[in-house]
């Protein structure tokens, strides 16, 4: 018994001669693979693909070279944040309870106000307050934030 022919999926030819000499002639016009494809009637990425099988390229130019603007590209300060937090630190006792004066949402939510999350089943809201220099808190949650480690020695001596 033969086994029955199954008809092809692609009944009609893709990529005649004409469509590969259209193809050709729209690259060299600097089309891009959309526009050619529009064209011709085909997918861009039948496009893309006929280009890489001919070998042929779109005819960019190879990207220039970025040059960079400024200086040398800076790290970010660590010693500054240090800093700012040791200041911090000393200025005001460590409170457990800081108070949010002026509580917002986070459509409120704008530049220099603390960003500190305060829980509420149906109103979570922000703390709201003026933040510290440079920081994303206020004194009071930025002190709960950023907690300064023990030195090592000091840790190892307590049996940790």
């Amino acid at each position: 018994m033969n086994a029955p022919e199954l008809p092809s999926k692609n009944i009609r030819q893709t990529w005649t001669a004409e469509r590969i000499e259209l193809l050709q002639i729209y690259v060299t016009e600097g089309l891009s693979c959309a526009q050619i494809a529009g064209r011709i009637g085909v997918s861009r990425n039948a496009v893309i693909g006929k280009l890489n099988r001919l070998g042929l390229s779109r005819g960019r130019p190879p990207a220039a070279p970025r040059t960079r603007s400024g200086g040398p590209m800076r790290r970010p300060q660590v010693l500054t944040q240090r800093v700012m937090l040791k200041a911090l630190f000393s200025s005001e006792p460590i409170a457990d309870n800081v108070v949010s004066v002026e509580p917002c949402t986070l459509l409120n939510l704008a530049p220099r106000k603390c960003r500190w999350p305060i829980s509420g089943a149906a109103d979570f809201t922000f703390c709201g307050n003026t933040t510290a220099d440079g920081l994303s808190y206020c004194a009071g949650h930025a002190r709960m934030a950023y907690r300064f480690s023990r030195p090592r020695d000091q840790a190892v001596s307590m049996g940790r």
